[in-house]
This record gives structure tokens, C-alpha cells and sequence, in this order.
């Protein structure tokens, strides 16, 4: 085994620092940008309490602490979606969102290609209309 490849997403990453900025900086992207607007709509006035929730879900997610199934149970993704309209366009806006995001926090460009293709089939997975 190669000693120097990371035994999760989480440490490829960077670990939690890196996480905080990459959501940080989606979240900026969707309050900025007006590409991302319907995407921005769909979440209120304030982006702070989503902010922390997908923190705390993408740290598990990639293999590290279990921080969102520590305050919230099993993150059950589509239900906990299913009272907000995520359309094609809202879908895409969350992937192309994060996709930019990842590319300015400067993640390895191999692995913004398997997280994007991953995004890419869960965000698809939680279209309702």
C-alpha cells in the first residue's frame, strides 16, 4: 500500500479546516453570484444555520468525524429535502456552485472529479419536480 495516499476524502482533502472553507466559500459563491440565484433562493434569508449542517454533513460524508450524525441522527438526505422544490436548474446550480468552490480552494484535481461526479448523483437524487 502506498504510505503517501490518504486512506480517506477527508484527509485528501485537507481535514476540517479545508472542509470549512470549501463550504464557506459555496456558500459565498451562491449568495454572489447571480448564476446561482435560484439556487440562493431556496434557502432563506440566512445561509449561516445551512452553512454548519453541510459542514458538519460533508465531514462524515468524506470519512471524517461523524460531527451531523452526532447532532441530527442519519442524514436521511431526501426527506430531509423533500419540503424545499429542487428542480434540474437548482440541481446543477448546486453542483456547477460546488464545482467552483472546489476549484478556488485549489482541491487536487483528481479528486474535485470524483466528489463532482459523486455531488453530481446525490444532488440528482434529490430532485422533486
Amino acid at each position: 500500500m502506498n504510505e503517501n495516499k490518504p486512506a480517506t476524502a477527508f484527509e485528501w482533502v485537507g481535514g476540517e479546516a479545508v472542509v470549512r472553507r470549501l463550504v464557506d466559500r459555496f456558500y459565498d459563491l451562491m449568495d454572489l453570484e447571480p448564476m446561482f440565484a435560484q439556487l440562493r433562493a431556496a434557502h432563506g434569508d440566512s445561509l449561516d444555520g445551512a452553512r454548519d449542517k453541510l459542514f458538519w454533513f460533508l465531514c462524515g460524508w468524506l470519512g471524517g468525524p461523524n460531527h451531523y450524525i452526532e447532532r441530527f441522527g442519519h442524514p436521511m438526505l431526501r426527506a430531509r429535502h423533500l419540503p424545499f422544490r429542487i428542480g434540474i436548474a437548482e440541481r446543477d446550480q448546486w453542483v456547477g456552485c460546488m464545482m467552483q468552490a472546489m476549484d478556488e480552494c485549489e482541491l487536487d484535481p483528481v479528486l474535485q472529479e470524483r466528489l463532482a461526479n459523486s455531488f453530481m448523483g446525490t444532488a440528482d437524487h434529490m430532485r422533486n419536480v
